[in-house]
């Protein structure tokens, strides 16, 4: 069995269902993120707080030059 996780807004949500059903595929519904995932996202956003961060062209460049 696959997972595939999709996220829309209130109007496809509706649609989403209703054509699972139709298709009789089993799914659930999770209204929140799991804890490890919130917990996840509260540590980065305190750690760009804290100035913990680089920019996506820095992280190309260290990449680029750990590579030569």
């Amino acid at each position: 069995m696959e997972a595939i996780h999709i996220y829309p807004t209130k109007d496809q949500e509706r649609a989403v269902i209703a054509f699972l059903e139709a298709m009789e595929v089993a799914f659930d519904r999770d209204e929140e993120l799991p804890e490890h995932v919130l917990k996840g996202i509260q540590t980065g956003r305190e750690e760009i707080q804290a100035g913990r961060y680089i920019t996506l062209n820095e992280f190309k460049n260290r990449k680029r030059d750990s590579e030569l």
